[in-house]
């Protein structure tokens, strides 16, 4: 494909680039935050961010300056912007990167966010186990408060905001933004039924607005090259500017990749990523991590956009790309999985609760040469009983890799039931670490 200019991953391309404050400054870090601060209206600000199209990046894709935009102007009292970094999909890392090789960029976002919807005090909520990201974000916390970006007075204009990193403890229902905030607030990280939303009552029950790391490091880019420039990359007007896409599993090159949205999944898979790993055929992908849907090679040239694979029967979700070559049971991916949501569920409703220990039995069943054909029927049944039923996306999210590989590879199953075994392995599959609670 075309060569196109990298955005959230320049910098740390360029050799010798260490994420530094001096470094990112000399890159034109904290530019577009003396630029806006003092001089352009918060409202304008706002309005800058709705024209240029950005959309959320953590998985649900909603337009970012209409989100801002639901604080209540005449709230009196505090209100608070919440950076989601608890980057807890399978097969996605990107904020983990940004985070760790170019910490100022989405921190500078942090701050013009915060001054466009009126915040005061911020805070990084960050997956527990990124132990490293959390204190290259301290550190540059740290600089940033010294150079007089954060803190009492900024630049001189009178703006004040205080900026705090939280570390979970690894609880992948947290990247929910409501168990995110119940999290912060220190209790145990479940999701909240909706409404109230948190743009009313968010956290400690005041005007909240939540996003993800890449929609805030988007931030400087539009301030500083302006709203149309952003609204013209990729595939406009629902899906503008770059994207990070996570590429993993069975590729020649896997790793972050920053394109314009719009690019099809042939380019990025075979183009970009180098192809399959094993020259193999590919037999299936996930699109956006682990709580999408399969795509099946018919979808390759399916643009890696939100309309285009929701239309695909997917989602764009987290930006994590899983390929899988033939070869690959679909069976034991699925079950794979469903291991990791029984795992995370919080157990607050009783569909997914108990859903998904019921399917993981069951797949976990099929695919050690113990099913029988009703399998299938009761899986379809339980996966029905679960989709929509739940407070919050993650009984959607757990039942997407069965479903999808019900619809395209149902056969599989069939023949691991017809001949009690799994036809990809010569060996028995391995027993899975039962989960309890």
């Amino acid at each position: 494909m075309a060569t196109h200019e990298l955005l959230l991953l320049k910098n740390m391309s360029q050799p010798g680039y260490s994420g530094s404050l001096a470094d990112y400054e000399r890159a034109g870090g904290y530019q577009a935050l003396k630029k806006v601060l003092g001089k352009i209206p918060p409202g304008d600000i706002t309005e800058m961010v709705k024209k240029s199209g950005l959309r959320g990046r953590g998985g649900a894709g909603f337009p970012t300056g209409v989100k801002w935009s639901f604080i209540p102007k005449d709230h009196p009292g505090p209100r608070y912007l919440i950076c989601n970094a608890d980057e807890s999909e399978p097969g996605t890392f990107k904020d983990r990167q940004l985070m760790e090789r170019d910490p100022h960029q989405m921190i500078e976002g942090m701050i013009i966010a915060a001054y466009a919807i009126g915040v005061r005090t911020s805070y990084i909520y960050i997956r527990g186990e990124f132990v490293l990201g959390a204190r290259v974000l301290e550190r540059a916390l740290a600089e940033a408060y010294q150079a007089g970006y954060l803190g009492k007075d900024i630049l001189g204009t009178g703006f004040a905001l205080d900026l705090y990193v939280h570390r979970g403890a690894g609880a992948y229902i947290c990247g929910e933004e409501t168990a995110l905030l119940e999290s912060l607030e220190g209790k145990r990280g479940l999701p909240r039924i909706k409404p109230p939303f948190p743009a009313t009552h968010g956290l400690f029950q005041k005007p909240t607005v939540v996003n993800n790391v890449e929609t805030l490091a988007n931030v400087p880019h539009i301030v500083n090259r302006g709203a149309e420039w952003f609204a013209s990359i990729g595939n406009p007007p629902k899906s503008s500017g770059t994207r990070v896409f996570c590429m993993s599993g069975h590729v020649k090159r896997p790793g972050n990749y920053e394109v314009p949205m719009g690019v099809t999944f042939r380019e990025i898979i075979y183009d970009i990523a180098g192809g399959m790993r094993g020259d193999k055929p590919l037999k299936a992908f996930i699109p956006g991590g682990a709580s999408a849907a399969f795509l099946m090679p018919e979808h390759l040239d399916v643009k890696l956009d939100f309309e285009s694979v929701a239309q695909a029967g997917s989602m764009l979700g987290s930006g994590g790309i899983t390929v899988m070559e033939e070869g690959t049971c679909m069976v034991w991916a699925a079950e794979n999985l469903l291991h990791f949501f029984n795992h995370e569920s919080c157990g607050k409703c009783t569909p997914c609760r108990e859903g998904s220990s019921w399917l993981l039995q069951i797949l976990r069943r099929i695919d050690h040469g113990k099913g029988k054909m009703e399998d299938l029927a009761t899986l379809t049944r339980l996966c029905g009983n679960i989709a929509g039923r739940t407070v919050c996306a993650f009984g959607d999210a757990e039942i997407a890799p069965i479903t999808s590989t019900l619809q395209y590879f149902r056969d599989e199953y069939e023949a691991h039931i017809r001949e009690q075994r799994c036809p990809f392995r010569s060996q028995p599959a391995p027993e899975l670490i039962s989960v309890g609670r």
